[in-house]
């Protein structure tokens, strides 16, 4: 693994206040989710490292700030947040996070556009109390997941003139996707007991399931088992219809793609051996076969390096 240090050199950054900064939000991302974080450091370039992080801290930011309280209180934070993301792409910011995204999209100026994304996105979640319907759920996801997703996937994209540009964009829309109910399934009695279910209530009504029965210890256990099933089907076959996906980036960024795909699937064999006893746990990847993952993919990336 590159010493981050170097990451820091070979993208470029060079002003120590900078490189404090990019430090936090290096710390901040391993923090919250060491998993992501190892996959950056071990899969991708050293110089995507910090653009990486600096996106994904300033994701988790946003997500903190506007995820929890009254619609209206998450609104108002939403506002002013905008507003000093604006202030400082423009200028010298006294957050650390909003000096690290600033400098990345100064870098990556495709970068702008995936921001405005992102927060034109969060209008919706900080107004999220729940799907109704699939089409809710459908158009979460296309508002808010996919732009947050496209902060970090931008920056391996394919060229906007290429012909596999419009291909990757519909790929990492499937992997959202799932990756989105996935995390759903596994929050469901979290989400229930703050009232905001992800999985559409019309599909808890069609196997007679409450938000209620989510809070609570279930009166009919076999009514869950079959709902958590059935949602793990639908986001087991956009999994793979995004098997593709590594095909469409450059080779050097293929090992990070397949390990995220790899990892999902992992998540949804969970899903699928608990069934209604997600309640109780969640849906983490066994520890050795994410470890696997990670290996695996690590030689790869390693051997592409060599050549």
């Amino acid at each position: 693994m590159t010493r981050w240090s170097a990451a820091l050199t070979r993208a470029g950054i060079h002003e120590p206040r900078l490189r404090q900064d990019y430090d936090a939000q290096r710390r901040l991302v391993r923090r919250f989710d060491p998993h992501a974080y190892l996959a950056v450091r071990l899969l991708l370039p050293a110089r995507l490292h910090p653009p990486v992080v600096a996106a994904v801290a300033f994701m988790h930011e946003t997500d903190v700030l506007i995820d929890s309280g009254e619609v209206n209180t998450r609104q108002e934070t939403l506002r002013s947040w905008e507003r000093e993301v604006t202030e400082a792409l423009k200028q010298d910011s006294g957050n650390a996070t909003l000096r690290a995204l600033a400098d990345t999209v100064r870098r990556h100026p495709d970068m702008a556009d995936r921001v405005r994304d992102f927060l034109n996105g969060a209008r919706l979640e900080a107004t999220w109390t729940g799907a109704d319907t699939e089409a809710d759920f459908q158009t979460y996801v296309d508002t808010y997941s996919l732009p947050a997703l496209m902060l970090t996937a931008s920056l391996i994209a394919p060229p906007r003139e290429s012909d596999r540009a419009a291909p990757f964009h519909e790929h990492c829309r499937r992997l959202i996707g799932a990756w989105q109910r996935i995390d759903h399934l596994a929050d469901l009695r979290e989400d229930a007991r703050a009232r905001t279910v992800g999985i559409p209530y019309r599909a808890l009504a069609e196997y007679g399931v409450t938000p209620e029965d989510l809070r609570t210890q279930p009166s009919d256990a076999t009514a869950i088992d079959l709902l958590v099933r059935a949602q793990a089907e639908l986001a087991g076959a956009a999994l793979n219809a995004c098997e593709g996906l590594p095909a469409l980036v450059e080779d050097e960024f293929r090992p990070f793609l397949r390990a995220l795909i790899s990892v999902q699937l992992l998540r949804l064999e969970v899903l699928r051996r608990k069934g209604g006893a997600v309640l109780d746990g969640g849906a983490r990847p066994p520890a050795v076969a994410a470890a696997r993952v990670l290996l695996r993919e690590a030689v790869r990336a390693w051997r592409l390096r060599r050549r």
